[in-house]
């Protein structure tokens, strides 16, 4: 008996339902049977649709200040592993960028994705502050995209994953347009997943340190968007209380709009003849 089964699915408030039919020789057809599906469910069913339908519609909300400093590309990737950058002030021994394997291995994966996966804080207590967290800040700003992170936390008491998705508008240069970009942010996600932002006002970050060889004048706060490296600048961030796998469903979604994905991104390489440097508590130089 030859069957063949299609798939309709419908939404009916928060509850989907999936419809499956099975057809008999002839045009006769059985009954079918339906199953309300779990939240994560609904994501995953969703997840596809609402992904290509974001790429292909207009996502003008956002821009990026391209006349201002920013560092390169190459240079982020070097001090990554421990190196020189060539422009001055892509880096800075306050603040750590470099890299262990673990962290490489998420970082280029943070690359093709669109958005990076942490386990907590990425806290590293050798070198007192997040290496990862602070290079992938830096290759967002040399892109000009926000930074995507899914900080994966501890599982509750009752054995969920409550994860947190955060979104950091800094990289985009444009302090004036943060709060109207954040807004348009949450009400896409409030009208797509139905998620509220945990934040309502921008999330400041700790004190900020000059570096000593970095020649910087003082300036306004819009100026300083213009002339200074991102780890001086505090972060603008947006905050959503996620499950793992919604975490990683509006990743991608997020990656989608802000077309962070680098398609053509490979794994990065250590270069021949580096060696590791002298362990520093804190330093970009300091051994991984």
């Amino acid at each position: 008996m030859a069957t063949t089964s299609i798939s309709m699915r419908r939404l009916f408030g928060s509850t989907a339902m999936t419809v499956l039919f099975v057809s008999l020789r002839g045009n006769s057809f059985a009954s079918a049977f339906c199953a309300p599906a779990s939240r994560e469910n609904m994501f995953r069913l969703r997840s596809g649709a609402l992904f290509s339908s974001t790429t292909s519609s207009d996502t003008t909300f956002w821009r990026s200040n391209q006349d201002c400093w920013r560092p390169d590309v190459r240079d982020v990737e070097r001090i990554s592993f421990g190196q020189p950058a060539k422009k001055k002030g892509t880096g800075s021994r306050g603040i750590p960028h470099r890299l262990n394997e673990d962290e490489r291995r998420s970082f280029d994966q943070a690359r093709r994705q669109g958005f990076l996966q942490v386990t907590g804080s990425a806290w590293r207590s050798q070198r007192r502050d997040a290496p990862l967290l602070n290079t992938y800040r830096s290759l967002s700003d040399a892109r000009g995209k926000p930074a995507i992170v899914l900080h994966k936390l501890s599982p509750t008491s009752s054995g969920e994953h409550e994860d947190k998705l955060v979104v950091d508008l800094s990289p985009l240069r444009f302090p004036d347009e943060f709060d109207a970009v954040g807004k348009e942010v949450k009400a896409l996600i409030q009208a797509e997943y139905n998620l509220e932002s945990c934040v309502d006002d921008v999330e400041e970050g700790g004190d900020v340190e000059d570096d000593e060889g970095l020649d910087i004048e003082e300036a306004s706060d819009e100026d300083q968007y213009e002339t200074r490296p991102i780890y001086q600048l505090p972060p603008f961030q947006l905050e959503w209380n996620v499950s793992r796998q919604e975490g990683k469903i509006i990743g991608k979604y997020l990656a989608g709009i802000f077309e962070t994905i680098e398609k053509s991104a490979s794994k990065s390489k250590k270069q021949r003849g580096l060696k590791p440097g002298k362990g520093r508590r804190s330093g970009g130089y300091g051994i991984g």
